[in-house]
This record gives C-alpha cells, structure tokens and sequence, in this order.
C-alpha cells in the first residue's frame, strides 16, 4: 500500500473508531450517464452532480444540459434535432432514463448520511481530506474550485482498500426504519435492498451544520467539493450574509460593507455584534479550523458521505415514494434544429399574433 493510501486508510479506521454511529439525512439526485457501445463494463459517469433534492430538480439540470449541447455543440440537423426531442420529453415528462444519440441518461438517487460520534456530534474533514495547497479566501476563489462530482466515474468494480471493502459490506443492508416514515417510503427502503443490493459510496463532500444551544444539528449550507471551499461559504455567511440578516447592516448598503468594514453610522451595540461574527470568521482563517461560536450558534464543517445502490442494471433511480417540489416545464426559449433560438415565440398553447 502505498503512503498516502496508508494514512487515508489510517484516518478512516480512526474515523470508525470515534464516529461509529451514522445519521441519514435523505436522498439526493443527479445524472448520470453509459454509453453502451464505447465504455462498456458496468461504469456510469456522473455528468449533473449528485446533489439535487428531488428528482425533478435533476431532470430540471439535464434539460437544460441537453439544450445547451444543442444550442451550442451540435455539428448537424439531425444530432440537434435528437437532442432536442430529448428536451421536449423533459419538458413534458417525469422522464427518469431516456437515450440519445445513443448514450444513456438516468436519474440517479444517493442516500446523504453522516458519521456522528456518541455525543450527537457529527464527524469534521479528515486530515487527508483534500485541501488546497495555500487556501484562496478572496470572494471570486468559488470561480476556481473544484465542481463536485466533476468528471466522477461510478465503477463497482473498482479496486477498494480493506475498509472500504468492509464500509461496503456494512451498508448493504442499510434502510430506513421507524415510524416517523410512512409505510409506503420503508416498502421502498426494503424493496430497494433487495433489487439494488450493491452499494457504491462516493467521494467525501461537505458542508456547513449550524447548531442553536442545545439543538439539533441542522445543514446550513448546501455541499462543497473540499473542506476549504465550506470554510470560505461559511466565512462570507458570517460576514456578510448574517449581518444583514440580523438586521445589524441594512441589506441596500454599500456591498462592501460587511462585519469587518461595518458601514458608517453604525451603532455600539450593532457593532459590537458585527464584532463577534468578524471574530469567529477570523478564527476559520487559522490552521483547518473546523468549528466556531458566534451568538449562541455553533459553525460545524461537517463531512458529508452519499451511497449510491446498485443492481443488475446499475445505479438506483428515483424510487416511487420520492416526492419532487414542482412538475416538468419549459425552461429555455424555443431552438429549431438550424441552432437559431426564438426569445419571442409563443408558448404551444397561444396563438401567433
């Protein structure tokens, strides 16, 4: 085993030691996509990051990944003309797998869980977690971050350390259990083991969880593809979004102005608070800091796991008890196979003037 392979081994049998329980938050979706007659195996790629709360927001993200390859990439009437029947489909449909130009397309669902120790608490980036050699903290560094699951290849046949092996073998038989879930999502749950019995974990990603006196932990942020990236979110959320938000700088000010460059006029008691949220952003910028207190909230980074369940015929899609907050609609202006996209078209259903 190589080095660095033996101290990430290293780090996740401690990890296991001290975060022994898991917490399961739900499911997440994205896009992943095969094609059969160039990868073969039983390899996806994940082309819409697996983050999405419900299924429609991922047909939503492939809809407009299918106009803008047509908009933009297509070479010939016909490839345009396919891409956009896809659209068209996506625009009418609750459409979970369709094929184009002859690569598949498939909804794919991941259960979001975290490690969390004895007290509740849950698990903070591991010290061979990816990190940028010198850490950007200037407000355009997100520009330049890592896309999460950017370029992500799912391989259930790829090569596991021992613990991954056996983190593995542990979650196969993961489903939900309890009576805070009605009878048709734990049906779901269990069928789910039996047609997907595999389970693929993807890479680690964070986020930030906040914690109010002795509340629950709750997401404050949604995931990022390394600690670092969180860290910075959670820095400007202290510095310029929370003071806003408090009403401690009045949101029409100057967009500068934040909790360390307080604008003028500014109170001793807004200032005094401003402060406290400078202080504690501060503190983020020294070493991996991973935790901080500002006004009775507590700023966790918290390591972020997904598990994606695999059968026969690859990676799990949405299951029939998860819900979506809106229906399919047209999201772009209407393009003809020549390319030329029409902003004043009238809607199918309205008459042309």
């Amino acid at each position: 085993m190589e080095p660095v392979e033996a101290a990430m081994e290293a780090d996740a049998l401690d990890a296991a030691a001290s975060h022994s329980s898991l917490a399961v938050r739900g499911p997440l979706f994205g896009i992943a996509v095969q094609d059969r007659e160039t990868e073969g195996g039983r390899r996806w790629r994940v082309v819409v990051e697996v983050t999405h709360g419900c299924p429609q927001q991922a047909r939503d993200a492939l809809n407009s990944l299918l106009w803008f390859r047509a908009k933009d990439e297509a070479q010939a009437r016909g490839e345009r003309r396919a891409l956009l029947a896809a659209v068209a489909r996506l625009e009418k449909e609750c459409v979970d797998e369709l094929t184009v130009l002859g690569t598949v397309y498939r909804v794919v669902r991941a259960e979001e869980y975290a490690a969390v120790d004895a007290q509740g608490d849950i698990e903070t980036p591991r010290p061979t977690d990816p990190e940028p050699p010198v850490p950007d903290w200037s407000t355009d560094a997100g520009a330049r971050s890592p896309r999460i699951d950017d370029g992500l290849v799912l391989d259930p046949d790829a090569p596991l350390s021992p613990l991954q092996a056996a983190e593995r073998l542990a979650l196969r038989p993961l489903a939900y259990s309890g009576s805070r879930f009605p009878a048709h999502v734990l049906a779901d749950s269990a069928r789910a083991v039996e047609t997907h019995p595999d389970v693929l974990l993807m890479p680690a990603a964070f986020q930030i969880a906040e914690r109010s006196g002795d509340g629950p932990w709750s997401p404050g942020s949604a995931l990022h593809a390394t600690a670092h990236d969180a860290r910075r979110t959670l820095d400007f959320g202290l510095t310029w979004m929370e003071p806003r938000s408090r009403g401690l700088i009045p949101f029409g000010a100057d967009r500068t102005a934040d909790a360390r460059h307080p604008p003028a006029g500014t109170t001793d008691a807004a200032a005094a608070a401003l402060n406290a949220l400078a202080k504690a952003a501060d503190r983020l910028r020294v070493g991996r800091c991973d935790q901080v207190e500002a006004h009775n909230t507590v700023y966790r980074i918290a390591r972020s796991r997904r598990l994606l369940r695999w059968g026969p015929d690859g990676p799990e899609g949405p299951r029939p008890s998860d819900t979506s907050t809106h229906t399919p609609k047209a999201l772009h202006p209407r393009l003809d196979e020549d390319g030329t996209v029409h902003y004043d078209a009238p809607a199918e259903d309205e008459p042309a003037s």
